[in-house]
């Protein structure tokens, strides 16, 4: 089947996550349903445009969000190119598509004061759940990693000699983040407890649960959501919005937008630039300080 072929060859090949390789699955098999309840006839390397367009359509009027089917789209294209690559097709039904239109969403971040509120209270039990959600939450605070990275986040990729940590990106890019003293205290007290609690635990993971297993990623969105919901009003209080916590006040506090992007791990720096707009009053303070004609 063309659509296995192309899954292999995204993990074999491409080795991309496990995440990402589940939202190719889910993408490619909710196209393949649209084609086979319209075209039942009709096989996936034969469809054309206008096909295509009308499951867009049918998306937009399930009130399928743009930048949603945008994504599903990507995947489709994705298929398609590799398709083009072994030599079953000659052009992509999608050579000419436009993306959707789509606003750009802005995520608000934590203030410095709501996440220092958190980590210095007392909100933590101090039995092993509490440890590991407060590293967790520090983590993400002092790294800026994705929720994925954390999870598969190994000790071995851990370096208290040269207080770095390695961390493993989109599709398999890797980044080296300094571990700031704070970090350090609280990575080496979490060890510690995790011996204790686990002993010589099997698993290579820094993080794991209660049950010796890997964290899942319900379990981490939950331990940044309950907590947050202590210290923010904010609406969204997910584990991304540390990360956009993370590049907001960096970037707010002087740090050069380029350093930002690669401790992120982006390929490019609009991705990064997203995260620099709440850096507007900190520019205007500086502007108007700075002016010879603000005085």
């Amino acid at each position: 089947m063309l659509t296995q072929k192309f899954i292999d060859y995204l993990q074999f090949e491409k080795n991309y996550s496990s995440n990402t390789i589940s939202a190719y699955k889910r993408d490619l098999a909710q196209y393949n349903k649209f084609i086979i309840e319209n075209n039942s006839q009709l096989k996936i390397e034969d469809v054309n445009y206008k096909i295509i367009r009308s499951w867009i359509v049918s998306m937009v009027n399930d009130n399928i969000s743009n930048r949603s089917i945008n994504r599903k789209i990507s995947s489709l294209k994705s298929f398609y190119n590799f398709l083009i690559k072994t030599e079953t097709i000659n052009s992509s039904p999608l050579k000419a598509h436009t993306p959707l239109k789509q606003s750009k969403k802005i995520q608000v971040p934590f203030s410095q004061d709501e996440i220092n509120s958190l980590l210095d209270s007392d909100f933590f039990t101090n039995d092993y759940r509490g440890v590991l959600q407060k590293t967790i939450i520090t983590f993400f605070y002092f790294t800026g990693v994705r929720r994925i990275e954390l999870i598969t986040l190994k000790e071995s990729d851990v370096s208290m000699e040269s207080s770095t940590v390695k961390i493993m990106g989109k599709r398999s890019k890797e980044r080296i983040i300094p571990i700031l003293p704070k970090l350090k205290k609280a990575i080496i007290f979490f060890k510690e407890i995790k011996l204790k609690f686990h002993g010589l635990a099997k698993s290579d993971y820094l993080f794991i649960s209660k049950n010796g297993e890997q964290l899942s990623e319900k379990f981490v969105y939950r331990t940044v959501n309950e907590y947050f919901k202590l210290v923010s009003p904010k609406i969204k209080k997910a584990p991304h919005v540390l990360r956009h916590s993370f590049a907001t006040h960096l970037i707010n506090e002087g740090a050069d937008i380029n350093s930002v992007k690669e401790l992120l791990g982006h390929s490019s720096l609009s991705a990064t630039q997203v995260y620099s707009h709440t850096s507007m009053e900190r520019i205007k303070e500086v502007f108007k300080n700075s002016h010879p004609r603000a005085k």
